[in-house]
């Protein structure tokens, strides 16, 4: 009887991880833009390459959290408030890429701008560097991976790949909506570059509100 509580516990920690997760991830941030970006510079192809290395990144922030870095984090505030700014600088730096060639979507039928490889690799530093993800390893990531409710490493299985599923599920919602977005524009060369610069735009207002955060800290 004992036990079957305790599965039942476990899995109730479970959903509601995922609920919060899932609220975290929905939350339009700098991996969502960045996934979108791609889709619409390169197609389906360049979405889902930035998809794998967003995912790749949340698996890095997984065995992190499960190695206590969210403590560490929490032992130096210093880290945390360079993290900010480096994700702010980076994010910055994509926007005004994006910003900087938005032209390049006049041409819908050009060949892929990027290797998929150098799209996966960005959407790793991406994640990385994402400073969202190093605020739920303080204050979400404690709450649910405690030594009461089993082996420390399933439990950083399991939530991992909650995590990683449900990027999976919301991101990939994102580029076949932003795939089919870059099918609608593909008439018009204008509406394009217009679409590229506006997220290009947002990437630039998230780093800015990013750094004044990171500042703000400092």
């Amino acid at each position: 009887m004992e036990h079957l509580t305790f599965t039942l516990t476990q899995t109730t920690q479970l959903w509601l991880f995922f609920v919060l997760v899932l609220g975290i991830i929905a939350l339009p941030g700098m991996d969502m833009a960045f996934v979108l970006g791609s889709t619409l510079v390169d197609g389906r192809r360049g979405g889902l390459a930035a998809l794998a290395g967003i995912v790749a990144g949340g698996v890095a922030h997984t065995a992190m959290a499960a190695l206590g870095v969210g403590l560490v984090l929490r032992a130096v505030p210093a880290l945390l408030t360079l993290m900010l700014v480096a994700g702010a600088l980076y994010l910055g730096w994509i926007g005004w890429s994006l910003l900087r060639g938005a032209s390049a979507l006049g041409e819908v039928g050009a060949p892929t701008s990027r290797p998929w490889p150098a799209t996966f690799r960005q959407g790793l530093l991406t994640c990385l560097l994402n400073p969202k993800a190093y605020l739920f390893m303080l204050a979400v990531w404690p709450q649910f991976a405690r030594p009461e409710h089993g082996s420390m490493p399933a439990q950083a299985v399991a939530m991992g790949a909650v995590i990683a599923l449900t990027q999976g599920a919301v991101y990939g919602a994102v580029v076949i909506g932003a795939d089919r977005a870059r099918a609608f524009l593909r008439g018009s060369g204008r509406a394009q570059v217009r679409a590229g610069q506006a997220v290009g735009l947002l990437l630039i207002a998230g780093a800015l509100w990013m750094l004044w955060e990171g500042l703000g800290r400092g």
